[in-house]
């Protein structure tokens, strides 16, 4: 992104707007229950209803399993409706089965499916969410910021990522399932905030049949060039990515036998990592392009992933911790680098569409992957330990997630050959 519009060293950031930091507020409130929430239900199983490493990835499936069959979908209606009332509604479903989690564990009839199911209701209420959020966020940020609204977002995020997962050990080492009763309250915060904002785009497309909209997102990204790369890149990393973050807890737990307390501790420290990044994300865009940030962010965020294999010769703790420290540096850097390309490159109107038919794909994959993933693990661990069972598959799916740089190496040509030819037009 170009340096024009950014503040002089020194200077300070204009704000974005009450409407954006109302937004800004209930998703960085909000974000800190979802890390409660990643962190005690893979918790909850493993210590309270004794779950094996294939049940874990089972369940973390659930978490992605409305992607593949209602982000597209959702492209399409998003469109339609008016966003903000969307958003709130996402909220309130979302609030009602996190909280049936614990109802359900102190009256005695949690199970594996009813957890699965309650996840897979919180995942399909993110699918429309998140479709709805992306161009909310453009209707309120001028293009010129979008890259700084997104470093916003993405330091909220990982600002929670730093303090969520220790908060999330000690919760659930005082409170054990009550612990989720956090994240469900944020998600009434979220709502709370969203409904004093004032209404953000929407109702568009009304003239055009379901099938056409949907045609539209399709085409777009198998099409723009930017990003049909964008979809490639971000297809392999989330077959990789996904089978590495929801064996961690396996790892942990069964293979290192770390406390909750101490894998929580050590999330949080990581997280350090995630924060620095978010916010360097910007200046380290401007000094090397956006393109070229994309594609090595995702390289190096993978190859991190190589550092499980020193738990064996150094302590685990410290080991995980800067691990995951890299693991979530570079992630951060992606993630703000794709959303501020992506966005410039798809009109306003079709941002929710064409969103939902790139979610289909890079989204729709980690079902499979997170499934696979624990099956492998399970199956290994028939003839080694489970240590070297998570070890051995999370390693596998960093090299999976390293290959993301062959789609992704020629970004930065491809903006700078976009930017020209809108300069000429």
């Amino acid at each position: 992104m170009s340096g024009s519009n950014q503040p002089a060293t020194g200077e300070r950031a204009p704000s974005l707007g009450r409407q954006f930091n109302l937004l800004w507020a209930g998703q960085s409130v909000s974000n800190i229950g979802d890390r409660i929430t990643l962190l005690v239900i893979p918790t909850l199983m493993i210590f309270a209803l004794d779950a094996s490493a294939f049940e874990v990835g089972l369940v973390s499936m659930a978490q992605y399993l409305a992607i593949p069959v209602l982000a597209l979908v959702a492209g399409g209606l998003v469109d339609r409706w008016d966003l903000r009332a969307l958003l709130i509604t996402c909220d309130l479903v979302r609030f009602g089965a996190i909280a049936l989690v614990p109802v359900a564990y102190w009256a005695g009839f949690l199970t594996i499916p009813l957890l699965f199911c309650c996840v897979v209701v919180v995942s399909a209420s993110t699918v429309f969410f998140t479709t709805g959020y992306i161009p909310a966020v453009t209707a309120i940020v001028p293009k010129a910021d979008l890259v700084r609204a997104n470093s916003r977002l993405e330091a909220s995020r990982t600002t929670a990522e730093l303090g969520g997962p220790a908060l999330a050990g000690w919760l659930y080492n005082a409170f054990g399932a009550a612990s989720l009763l956090v994240d469900a309250a944020t998600y009434l915060f979220s709502a709370a905030c969203l409904k004093v904002m004032r209404p953000c785009g929407g109702r568009g497309g009304s003239g055009a049949t379901l099938w056409s909209r949907l045609a539209v997102g399709i085409r777009a990204n198998l099409r723009h060039p930017v990003l049909r790369k964008s979809t490639a890149g971000t297809l392999l990393a989330n077959i990789g990515g996904p089978i590495f973050v929801t064996q961690l807890p396996v790892l942990a737990y069964q293979g290192l036998h770390l406390s909750a307390g101490t894998y929580g501790t050590v999330m949080s420290v990581a997280a350090v990592g995630s924060v620095v990044g978010a916010v360097l994300a910007p200046r380290v865009s401007r000094r090397f392009g956006t393109g070229r940030v994309l594609a090595w962010a995702m390289v190096l965020h993978s190859a991190s992933g190589l550092g499980v294999l020193f738990t064996t010769s150094a302590p685990a703790p410290v080991v995980l911790a800067l691990t995951m420290a890299s693991y979530g540096w570079f992630f951060a850097w992606y993630n703000i680098c794709s959303s501020a390309v992506r966005q410039e490159h798809m009109p306003v109107a079709d941002q929710a569409v064409i969103t939902g038919a790139y979610r289909t794909v890079t989204w729709g994959v980690i079902p499979v992957s997170v499934f696979v993933g624990g099956a492998v693990v399970s199956l290994l661990a028939r003839s080694m330990d489970i240590r070297t069972a998570a070890t051995v598959t999370m390693v596998c799916a960093t090299v999976i997630g390293i290959s993301s740089y062959i789609p992704l190496r020629s970004m930065q040509s491809l903006l700078e050959r976009s930017r020209t030819e809108e300069l000429v037009a």
